[in-house]
C-alpha cells in the first residue's frame, strides 16, 4: 500500500472509523496522539532537536512612538542619523512608528534603542 493509498482510505473513512483507527495506531505503538501533536509541533522561535537557534546578527531599530519629549526625541534621532537635517528628523519623529536605523550590528541597535528611550521614545528592535 503505497502513501497515496492509504491516504486515500482514510478520507473515506467515517469519523468513527477514523477515532477506531487513532485509537488502534496508539495501542499498537504506545503512544498518544494527543502527545504526539504536542511534540510534533515544537514552540514557535526554537529549532528542532539538535539544531542549534541562530542568534539574529541584524537589527532594524523603529521608532514606535515619540512619547510626550518629542523635542528630546528628535535631538536623540539626530545624533543617532547625523545626515538628518531637523526638518526631517521631525518628521520622522512624528510618522512613528517608522524605522530609525535599518540593518545595523546588535551592539549599535541597542546604543540607539538605549539613547531613544533615554529621550521617551517607545522603541522596538526587529
Amino acid at each position: 500500500m503505497t502513501k497515496e493509498d492509504f491516504l486515500q482510505a482514510v478520507e473515506e473513512m467515517s469519523v468513527l472509523e477514523l477515532s477506531d483507527l487513532v485509537k488502534a495506531l496508539e495501542e499498537k505503538f504506545g503512544v498518544s496522539a494527543s502527545q504526539m501533536s504536542v511534540a510534533a509541533s515544537p514552540a514557535a522561535g526554537t529549532a528542532p532537536a539538535g539544531e542549534p537557534v541562530e542568534e539574529q546578527t541584524v537589527f532594524n531599530v523603529v521608532l514606535s512612538s515619540a512619547g510626550a519629549q518629542k523635542i528630546a526625541v528628535i535631538k536623540a534621532i539626530r545624533e543617532l542619523v547625523p545626515t538628518l537635517g531637523l526638518t526631517e528628523a521631525k518628521a520622522l519623529a512624528d510618522s512613528a512608528p517608522k524605522e530609525v536605523l535599518t540593518a545595523v550590528n546588535k551592539e549599535t541597535a541597542q546604543e540607539a534603542k538605549t539613547k531613544l528611550e533615554a529621550a521617551g521614545a517607545t522603541v522596538e528592535l526587529k
